[in-house]
């Protein structure tokens, strides 16, 4: 399941996964938030929180993960990814290539410092 995470500044979009995400977290939360944010902001500041009650993805939930990651570049301006999972620091640095925006993993321990990191200038 993914739920917005409501208590984060101005101008930054968040979300935490919990259990296993399927594609319709995707659809009915995820991209809906984004695309509100881009209309407000022109470009998305992410936070990923990806905790201890997080199992992982369905098959459809990594098909649309990738989807929404690719979709339209220039709305990405900095994703910051929360979490304390080895494979999910890995994944992220293995195609972080790919992103053509900033993206940077944390520890949870270190959520404050992504939310600081995503205000930066």
């Amino acid at each position: 399941m993914i739920t917005m995470i409501t208590d984060l500044p101005s101008g930054i979009v968040g979300f935490e996964a919990t259990g296993t995400v399927q594609a319709s977290d995707y659809r009915e939360v995820l991209e809906p938030a984004i695309e509100a944010a881009v209309k407000e902001h022109g470009r998305v500041r992410l936070l990923y929180l990806l905790g201890e009650g997080f199992d992982g993805y369905t098959g459809a939930a990594m098909w649309e993960d990738a989807l929404v990651g690719t979709r339209d570049w220039s709305r990405w301006e900095r994703i910051a990814v929360v979490s304390d999972k080895d494979w999910v620091h890995a994944t992220v640095g293995a195609f972080a290539w790919m992103v053509p925006s900033r993206i940077r993993t944390f520890p949870v321990s270190r959520k404050t410092d992504a939310i600081a990191w995503l205000e930066a200038e």
